[in-house]
């Protein structure tokens, strides 16, 4: 894997771009009211990414009837530089019709100990918990 950022002699506004070819822009806290995307965002939005892929594909090997997902990813991070996180919480919302508790909460746990590289990772540097709620859909 490669990406590269360019700098786009606007402030800290830089032009992110990966091997897939997509591209984003990533802006600075100081930058105020410029579009687009954070750093440490990009990683909670990867982990979240990364997880519901997982989640998702695991209820659906095992025939949940799961007609709406979304994984919320919260951060805390440190008041002092380098303001790392301090605590990260994994939050599945899975609405469908009959969903087994189990099943949500053993791909979470594949999720988790087996299949996503970027939950793997972070939790060697922060505690990441996690939670999900079902809701029953009509």
């Amino acid at each position: 894997m490669d990406a590269k950022v360019t700098w786009k002699h606007e402030g800290l506004t830089l032009q992110a771009t990966a091997d897939t070819g997509g591209q984003i822009e990533l802006v600075s806290e100081l930058d105020k009211g410029v579009e687009g995307f954070r750093p440490m965002e990009l990683l909670a939005m990867g982990l979240a990414g990364c997880t519901a892929m997982d989640v998702i594909s695991i209820l659906r090997k095992k025939r949940q009837d799961v007609i709406d997902f979304e994984v919320r990813v919260h951060t805390e991070k440190a008041d002092e530089y380098p303001r790392v996180w301090t605590k990260t919480v994994i939050e599945y919302v899975v609405t469908g019709r009959g969903v087994d508790p189990a099943s949500v909460e053993r791909a979470m746990q594949l999720s988790r100990e087996t299949y996503c590289p970027a939950q793997n990772m972070l939790g060697k540097a922060v505690n990441i918990e996690t939670k999900y709620t079902i809701i029953e859909a009509e």
